[in-house]
């Protein structure tokens, strides 16, 4: 008889084990009754306020709908819930927080490098790629290296960075100006937000023109 008991007694823990409280989100977002409130403001799973109801009647409602009582505010008094699908409410939660992510730009360092008599061909062609790191977000390193007695012309070696200087004014600001790491010399080149917005302003005025200007010398002679 004792036996029989303590096997009952086995059999309602598991049972009570399978159908427990999950424990709380790994979001902080409570659900059904986990929310530890006697009142909570519910809103249907349309979009109908179904107003202020005791916490067990709205998570009765959320039952027949058979969907979750979700915790969207949970600062309010009283707290704020919505009847839904918990796990698609987590998923498209995921999912913009995701997206966001890859909106958000991470800046690179990109380097040019130089040499004390680069020609202008070469530094223009560098300052291209430098500006179009810029124009990207990214840091740029302009690094000029000396070769063999250039080491002994290093005033050489800042005109050519204040060449770069020059070069990159419309789009950047100067994070570090011409510094000598080993044989090298180096500049350093932040993106300036609101140079870089300005200039893609004219650029786009200036596409606009050019496109108006086309259509006009395209557009058929209204007097033929």
């Amino acid at each position: 008889m004792q036996q029989r008991d303590t096997k009952t007694t086995v059999f309602r823990r598991q049972t009570i084990n399978k159908f427990r409280t999950p424990p709380r989100r790994d979001d902080g977002t409570r659900i059904n009754n986990e929310i530890r409130v006697p009142r909570v403001r519910v809103i249907a799973p349309d979009g109908e306020a179904l107003g202020i109801l005791p916490i067990a009647e709205a998570v009765a409602r959320a039952e027949d709908y058979q969907l979750d009582l979700v915790e969207i505010a949970p600062t309010a008094d009283p707290p704020v819930c919505r009847i839904m699908n918990y796990g698609k409410f987590k998923y498209e939660k995921a999912k913009k927080e995701k997206d966001a992510k890859k909106k958000q730009h991470v800046m690179h360092l990109k380097e040019i490098k130089l040499h004390p008599k680069t020609d202008d061909h070469d530094l223009k062609f560098k300052l291209d790629h430098a500006r179009k790191f810029l124009l990207k977000g990214d840091r740029v390193k302009a690094t000029v290296v000396f070769r063999g007695r250039e080491i002994t012309h290093l005033e050489f070696g800042k005109q050519m960075l204040d060449r770069v200087d020059a070069g990159l004014a419309d789009l950047a600001l100067i994070e570090l100006s011409a510094k000598m790491e080993g044989r090298n010399m180096t500049s350093m080149y932040v993106p300036d937000k609101v140079k870089v917005k300005e200039y893609l302003r004219k650029q786009e005025l200036e596409a606009k023109k050019k496109q108006e200007e086309e259509n006009n010398n395209n557009a058929p002679d209204a007097q033929a």
